[in-house]
């Protein structure tokens, strides 16, 4: 039986808040140490601490940094420095597969191939360690399942190296197109790239927390300690029984009849609602009055978002007027398998429909990223994620038998 992780972002999230609020809801101190240390890597230490983060109890972790290990690690030792650890299998890919994203989040960022990004946010040892730390501070603590609350990015600006820039910085921007995002609280960057890469890879669902049998709730703290503000990441932990064939959830359904749009606008105006967390966009041709032909546009999209995607549709399109109810809709559990192929990893999303049988579709932004640096064509990188993901399940099939 495994674990439903759900992690409360309220006041953003970063690898060392991760790393906090796992060992606060039971990850167990001495497995972590031991665990970090397959990774065969001398030269720092960690440390862990209760603080206060305005009125709650917090546990900070820190990776402390002997002297002479300072200077930054490059992807391709990475990639050798997992590969040839003595991790789980699944931790190796699960991590490989967050230096992935970051590597095309900072190349988009910077406008540069990914193969050639100088990191900047995992180029160093602590980073590192947070990022493999977190993917494995989750199978510990065997989590199957992972959900997040929208991500708060925090407010103001930044200083960069070029000058000043408003909170997201490029890389957290990047990395945050198509989940739920705001900005609430003090004047601080609130969310990392490396935070935002851990939980867009662990999680599979972005929403309000979803009810909950809690079996523990941990807090982990950030290093900033603003007055009037808890700093910290908080995780739901519960155990998942047998799960039910389908789940119930609310949902806001959203109309709109067009029928003097540009057919241009049509794509543009899918995008940004998309990029809002809308859960789904349809367009279906319809004869509207006096036989004229048009577009009946639908979005699904949690009930949060409702006021954003409202904006959308009044400001991009003619529309006077839409119509809004709120539905309920029936879902499969899903979740996030990666699967390395030739290339880089794929995240499978996996639907289980109950006696032993699945469906899986690998997702189609982590093939355009290898279709893309490799020149293979999409079609044939999408086709060998699922065979790849076919064989490894018949396997474990096998091995159970």
């Amino acid at each position: 039986m495994g674990r439903h992780l759900h992690f409360d972002c309220f006041s953003g999230i970063s690898g060392d808040m991760i790393l906090g609020a796992l060992v606060s809801a039971g990850l167990p101190w001495a497995d972590l140490v031991s665990g970090l240390n397959r990774l065969k890597l001398s030269g720092y230490t960690l440390r862990k601490r209760t603080v206060h983060r305005g009125a709650l109890h917090a546990v900070k972790v820190d990776v402390l940094i002997k002297q002479g290990f300072h200077r930054p690690l490059t992807l391709s030792r990475i990639r050798r420095i997992i590969i040839g650890s003595t991790l789980p299998d699944l931790v190796k890919t699960r991590s490989l597969s967050v230096f992935d994203r970051l590597a095309d989040a900072e190349g988009l960022a910077h406008q540069v191939p990914a193969k050639d990004v100088h990191f900047h946010e995992v180029g160093v040892v602590d980073s590192f360690i947070d990022v493999v730390g977190g993917i494995l501070g989750c199978y510990l603590l065997n989590v199957t399942r992972a959900t997040s609350s929208p991500i708060n990015v925090g407010a103001g600006s930044i200083q960069m190296s070029h000058g000043r820039i408003p909170v997201p910085g490029p890389a957290v921007t990047a990395l945050a197109k198509g989940i739920p995002v705001y900005s609430d609280g003090p004047r601080h960057e609130l969310a990392t790239p490396t935070g935002v890469a851990l939980v867009r890879t662990l999680a599979s669902e972005f929403g309000p927390l979803p009810v909950m049998r809690s079996l523990a709730v941990g807090h982990g703290a950030g290093d900033r300690n603003p007055e009037d503000w808890p700093n910290v990441l908080r995780v739901f932990l519960q155990d998942d029984s047998a799960p039910e064939i389908y789940r119930t959830e609310r949902i806001m359904q959203i109309e709109t009849n067009l029928d003097d749009l540009n057919p241009q606008i049509y794509e543009y105006v899918m995008e940004q609602l998309f990029e809002l967390g809308a859960v789904d966009v349809a367009l279906v041709p319809v004869v509207m009055k006096k036989s004229r032909p048009g577009v009946l546009l639908t979005c699904l999209t949690p009930k949060e978002q409702t006021s954003a995607v409202l904006e959308i549709l009044f400001q991009e399109t003619p529309t006077l007027g839409v119509r809004l109810q709120e539905v309920t809709r029936q879902v499969l559990p899903r979740r996030i398998v990666p699967i390395a192929i030739q290339g880089g990893t794929v995240r499978m999303k996996v639907a289980d429909l109950g006696a032993g049988w699945d469906k899986a579709a690998p997702e189609y932004i982590d093939c355009q990223s290898i279709a893309r640096r490799s020149g293979r064509p999409l079609k044939t990188v999408m086709e060998e994620a699922l065979r790849i993901y076919r064989q490894t399940a018949r396997k474990k099939l096998r091995g159970r038998a």
